[in-house]
């Protein structure tokens, strides 16, 4: 994955074939056999943006993960205008590979109205300052995963504060899964609301999967579950600067099916409420037949 802000930023220009039609390329240096959904979710965003007049931000995004990306061939980003009305523009991007559609999304944009407020509260968690690095809590468990987290998002800066795995753990009563981080960009990416967005969407669908498996006890990494993103929105609600820190208030309500369900918010340091996601994801129990 992109190992500096400005390799994200460079994943993120799209070159442009035709109108509303654009191709995406792949970081240079990555070990991943299929491409990052959240790069996929990012350069469609970036791409539907391009057909929207700068007065309407992104206010919703909705996606289903059709295939796995093949990281040795570019995407094309197909963007087809759906609706421009009075204060929404509707945007709808198929991304396509070796012929098939990977991917699709719906996007919303809204002219900015005045209205009113309100939003949850930010819930009381450590500073960014006593919370560790991600890496550095990998390493007790797998120095290996320690070392692949450092290796593929060296582009993003997450601190890790805990989830709610323990069984003596009285949240786990009324929520089965909680996990919370402290992340951003590390790099300045300036003012441009159409970049923090697609970083933040590139950045949603990091670790919200991995919340569902807390309450087994197993990581996104295990080789006990194939795991897979199924679909992914993001409701944008306040301005982002995405190299800002940020929390990422994660939760699983629900396993069943091998899906698991995660939903999350997404607070400034300062508490405003910047976002919310939800996901539904592959976690499929690998079950091997006994060697004779």
């Amino acid at each position: 994955m992109p190992a500096t802000i400005e390799e994200l930023v460079d994943l993120l220009d799209l070159e442009r074939l035709e109108e509303d039609l654009y191709r995406g390329g792949h970081p240079t240096d990555s070990d991943l056999t299929r491409v990052f959904g959240g790069q996929v979710a990012a350069q469609a965003l970036m791409a539907a943006s391009r057909s929207v007049d700068s007065d309407r931000a992104v206010h919703s995004l909705h996606v289903y993960f059709l295939l796995g990306g093949d990281p040795s061939v570019p995407i094309v980003y197909d963007v087809e205008r759906i609706r421009d009305g009075g204060s929404f523009s509707t945007r709808r991007v198929s991304a396509r590979q070796h012929g098939k559609v990977i991917f699709y999304m719906t996007a919303s944009f809204h002219r900015h109205e005045d209205g009113y407020s309100h939003q949850d509260a930010m819930p009381e968690v450590p500073p960014v300052s006593a919370s560790p690095e991600l890496a550095e809590v990998l390493a007790y468990v797998d120095t290996q995963a320690a070392e692949h987290w450092r290796r593929e998002w060296a582009a993003l800066d997450v601190r890790y504060i805990g989830d709610n795995r323990a069984a003596d753990d009285p949240s786990r009563q009324l929520v089965p899964a909680v996990q919370r981080l402290w992340l951003r960009a590390l790099g300045e990416l300036g003012d441009d609301p159409v970049l923090n967005a697609c970083v933040l969407t590139y950045i949603s669908d990091l670790s919200l999967l991995g919340s569902a498996l807390v309450p087994h006890g197993l990581t996104i990494g295990s080789p006990k579950i194939q795991p897979a993103s199924l679909d992914h929105a993001v409701w944008f609600h306040r301005p982002i600067r995405a190299d800002h820190w940020m929390l990422y208030d994660q939760r699983s309500p629900s396993a069943i099916g091998a899906r698991g369900f995660a939903t999350a918010n997404i607070f400034a340091e300062d508490g405003a409420l910047l976002a919310s996601v939800a996901q539904e994801g592959l976690i499929r129990p690998v079950t091997r037949k006994p060697t004779a």
